[in-house]
């Protein structure tokens, strides 16, 4: 049976221009890309294309200079701070390359704080049992589970990666952004993180975005969109 394509990110026109010494710099120029539900999509480029604001704009973490960004049907150019954070919450995990895990939390705790942040507490208001279960269970299929009570600095590099996949998806989000995710790990937990990362993503169902320097990385993706000196080529 044919599968109708279904786009979750729809962008027009894009563009990103910062003001520097010089007057201007523009760091993403008529940018128009389209993302399909499921799908994983790679954004790949030299240091300096723009992959990483790219990012930023598809996640509404900053707001572009011109065009459109559809995002789950909502219009985020046409959304303040809060209304950007709040389709985010809803919708959106993310994993970046320097983990951003709270250091006076543990693991647990960290996996938790997506859930706790939007008040999902099952059952009754003030019953965290299930947030606490839920983040379990992703920490145990990421490989965690008897790391629960261990805190950021007591975890290798691989293994707060781990946490940061177990929070990413604990959500269960349709949409998850990965910036660099293997940049600071060596080869062979890179690799175990890729594997684990897509092997969940597919189990979710969710659709990945991500961006990456690794050539090997793209090419497992279904979409690679290559950026030169801000401009899709």
């Amino acid at each position: 049976m044919q599968t109708l394509f279904e786009p979750v990110i729809e962008v027009q026109g894009l563009g990103k221009r910062v003001q520097d010494a010089a007057g201007g710099l523009t760091i993403l120029d008529d940018i128009s890309l389209t993302i399909g539900r499921g799908s994983s999509t790679a954004i790949v480029g030299a240091s300096g294309s723009g992959k990483s604001t790219l990012l930023g704009l598809l996640a509404g973490l900053d707001s572009p200079s011109a065009g459109s960004i559809q995002l789950l049907g909502h219009e985020l150019t046409e959304l303040d701070e809060d209304g950007r954070a709040a389709v985010r919450s809803a919708h959106v995990g993310f994993v970046f390359q320097s983990f951003q895990l709270m250091p006076h939390l543990t693991a647990l705790e960290n996996v938790m704080l997506p859930l706790e942040l939007r008040g999902e507490t099952q059952g009754s208001a003030d019953d965290p049992r299930v947030a606490r279960e839920r983040a379990l269970e992703r920490l145990e299929q990421v490989g965690l589970g008897a790391r629960t009570r261990h805190y950021p600095a007591m975890l290798s590099g691989g293994e707060q990666q781990r946490v940061a996949l177990a929070r990413a998806f604990v959500t269960h989000p349709q949409l998850l952004f990965a910036d660099e995710p293997t940049g600071s790990l060596d080869a062979a937990n890179g690799q175990a993180v890729i594997d684990l990362m897509f092997a969940m993503n597919q189990a979710s169902g969710a659709t990945l975005v991500l961006v990456t320097h690794d050539i090997a990385l793209a090419r497992r993706c279904q979409q690679v969109i290559t950026l030169e000196a801000g401009r899709v080529v």
